[in-house]
């Protein structure tokens, strides 16, 4: 009998690394909130340029979202680039060349540092199985061919497909191997420790932990979800993918490969592993997440492999295809919104946030300017909105089997009980007050509107939240 882990394979994979919580007051030139690959590419960028720097993680450093990921780094990312090229042909141009500069400064950081992260070179493939989708791939495959990319046409017995083909020069890798080899000659790392607020005092920031400050010149929000919803109103800036993920014992050729549109496929090895990615979702609707997980384990079950991981992972989709990276208030900088490629932008984030805290404009600073504003944006806008208030919707009519309920001063609780253990957690996420829904797959408690997740004892494992919702009574009364 195969034992399932509800936790993705790099996190199983990865040699434990700990980092101390802070406990004192600080002061530093830069503090970087978040320790996944932004996070660490930031504070890898900026060791040797003579400014101190601190990094805070509120969980884990690697484990979040970087460490959910399917771990590829390519350019050729399902319909992206069509997206973009539909808006500005140029502006998709430059966006693909961003994705190549960052596969090649990846590699050298590799090289440089000698990161021991399993990586390997292979050939990125896109398919797609309609028949009113083969013009669309065959004109990706001509625009890349423009821009001086070779391609192939090809087969692959992985999937089904009415047209697929590849291109060379992408990579695969493990993903918390890399962000630990970026921060592996570092101090001022610190794990566990949460920034709960920042407030702006004169020329610096000062930064508050649940029990100490950190005064700061400059402050980076490398999280997964800017926490904040002032002064940059991340909420209607993008919405937010689930996608589902097994990894099964499968023995085949080096291979990335992925749908060319939703509902995608992704498909990459690891070791004697496939790893499987499917049933992808805007996190408001289509919430039963046994009811994708199951889907997901039929359509590798039907491939004749046997999961032995499942796990989840929430990407940000921007209004306007692009990441928004840079400063958004004076010394105060973002890396985000990466449309479900984090690897490679989350690596060119890290670079250009450390060249404009140097002083420098790196020229692909426009491209990603937090601050910009164009048509999609504004029109994306109205179906943020619709798809917050679903997910608040959600939350608090969507009930779960396994959860009853009860009221603790004034508030709403959930209970789930597992044998003889009994878990307390408040029902509302403290982020902008969503109700939130049981995942019985993986044993978490969710926001639909965010994307903010708890474990079972109320600890937040995930953001834009960054209080946890374990019952305060519990604390008083035990």
């Amino acid at each position: 009998m195969i034992y399932l882990k509800n936790i993705s394979i790099w996190k199983d994979t990865a040699r434990e690394v700990d980092y101390p919580t802070m406990n004192e007051d600080k002061y530093t030139d830069v503090l970087i909130v978040g320790g996944g690959i932004t996070g660490a590419s930031v504070f890898y960028h900026l060791k040797d340029s003579g400014l101190k720097v601190i990094l805070c993680e509120q969980n884990k450093i690697g484990h979040s979202v970087t460490g959910s990921s399917t771990g590829k780094l390519t350019f050729l990312q399902n319909d992206l680039i069509d997206k973009i090229r539909k808006i500005d042909e140029k502006l998709a141009a430059k966006y693909l060349n961003s994705q190549k500069f960052a596969i090649d400064l990846t590699l050298n950081i590799i090289d440089k540092e000698k990161i021991e992260c399993d990586l390997k070179k292979t050939y990125s493939y896109i398919y797609t199985s309609k028949d009113n989708e083969i013009e669309k791939v065959i004109g990706l495959e001509k625009f890349l061919n423009k821009c001086g990319i070779k391609t192939i046409i090809c087969r692959n017995d992985l999937v089904d497909s009415k047209y697929m083909f590849r291109v060379s020069d992408t990579y695969l890798f493990h993903p918390i191997k890399f962000v630990y080899g970026l921060l592996s000659d570092g101090d001022n790392i610190y794990e566990n420790t949460s920034i709960k607020k920042i407030e702006k005092e004169g020329n610096y920031y000062i930064c508050h932990t649940n029990d100490f400050k950190v005064k700061c010149k400059h402050v980076v929000i490398a999280s997964h979800y800017p926490y904040f919803t002032i002064p940059y109103l991340f909420p209607i800036k993008g919405s937010l993918e689930k996608s589902y993920i097994s990894a099964s014992k499968y023995t085949t050729d080096i291979i990335s490969l992925i749908s060319y549109s939703n509902p995608f496929v992704s498909i990459r090895n690891y070791n004697d592993y496939l790893l499987y990615l499917s049933n992808s979702h805007p996190i408001s609707s289509n919430v039963d997440d046994l009811k994708n997980y199951k889907e997901l384990s039929k359509k590798i079950i039907d491939k004749k492999l046997k999961p032995e991981y499942y796990w989840s992972n929430i990407d940000i989709m921007t209004n306007d295809y692009l990441p928004y990276v840079g400063e958004i208030k004076d010394n105060l900088y973002i890396g985000t919104g990466y449309n479900t490629w984090g690897m490679t932008n989350g690596v060119l984030a890290g670079r250009l946030i450390s060249d404009l805290i140097k002083g420098n404009k790196p020229e692909l600073w426009d491209l990603f300017d937090p601050k910009r504003s164009n048509l999609n944006q504004a029109l994306g806008a109205f179906s943020d909105i619709k798809d917050s208030m679903i997910g608040y919707l959600d939350g608090f009519f969507i009930k779960n089997d396994n959860i009853e309920y009860e009221f603790d001063e004034g508030k709403k609780v959930m209970i789930y009980k597992d044998g003889d253990k009994e878990y307390k957690v408040y029902h509302r996420c403290p982020h902008l007050g969503c109700g939130l829904i049981f995942n019985e797959v993986e044993k978490t408690f969710d926001c639909p509107c965010h994307g903010s997740r708890f474990d079972l004892e109320g600890k937040c494992i995930s953001g834009p939240a960054n209080e946890d919702i374990r019952v305060k009574s519990i604390d008083k009364y035990s």
